[in-house]
């Protein structure tokens, strides 16, 4: 067993070299990549390098004012509402989020949907639509029949969700995956949260991700997007949710 789990580490961690990840771009080991703290973390990689995906004017926006924004109005509401950022972690603030006031809500869950959103993509390699392999591979097969398959209801789901929001694959405590999606900055971490479970891959589909090169084709956006999930880091989140 623990030889097996070496060897995933190992070949995770390839993978996550091939796939734009390096050890420089964060201190965090691999395996914490989603340890998610109150601080917003560097891109790992150009705000260019998801083109023609995601173009470069979208990313630099969408980093530095939206998402930036959302970091400091949490820090701001952790200040008024007297959450310790040293001692309460991101992730058990979710889990209360009723106990808090909907500025901490909007706030919390756009900071944390924005640094788990970057961390899933990749630059592009090629226009090829990749699919996971190993555990997750299996598994995805398992519950919707085919990567194929998976790919349509995820994609409709995005497509489906009314206004502003997220598309997610999650996963439950029994092991099995499930498709949703939360409105606003909600996510499934949260107790107010109608879809709940570990997320492993979400999709943003508010129109300040996509507006600017897609207008009001979210589809296109949407089909764009496959090409850019970093697979080996939601198999890794699958991996850790596991256990």
């Amino acid at each position: 067993m623990q030889t097996d789990r070496r060897k995933f580490l190992k070949s995770t961690a390839a993978l996550l070299a091939i796939s734009g990840w390096s050890a420089a771009q964060s201190e965090r080991s691999p395996w914490q990549v989603d340890d998610i703290s109150y601080q917003q973390r560097p891109l790992p990689y150009g705000y260019a390098s998801l083109e023609p995906a995601i173009d470069a004017l979208t990313m630099e926006i969408h980093y530095t004012k939206h998402a930036a924004g959302y970091t400091k109005n949490l820090s701001d509401a952790c200040l008024a509402e007297k959450v310790d950022m040293r001692s309460t972690s991101l992730v058990s603030l979710l889990a209360q989020i009723s106990n808090y006031s909907e500025k901490m809500r909007n706030n919390a869950g756009g900071h944390y949907n924005h640094e788990f959103f970057w961390h899933s993509l990749r630059p592009v390699v090629d226009a090829t639509v990749a699919a996971p392999s190993g555990a997750l591979g299996a598994a995805i097969e398992k519950r919707f029949g085919s990567f194929n398959s998976f790919k349509e209801q995820f994609s409709d789901v995005a497509k489906a969700r009314f206004g502003s929001g997220w598309a997610w694959l999650v996963l439950h405590n029994d092991g099995s995956l499930q498709l949703g999606s939360t409105p606003n900055q909600d996510n499934p971490l949260m107790n107010t949260a109608t879809l709940k479970g570990t997320p492993l891959l979400g999709l943003d589909v508010w129109e300040h991700a996509y507006y600017l090169r897609y207008q009001n084709r979210r589809a296109d956006y949407i089909a764009s997007w496959w090409s850019l999930i970093n697979w080996p880091v939601v198999s890794m989140r699958y991996q850790q949710g596991l256990r």
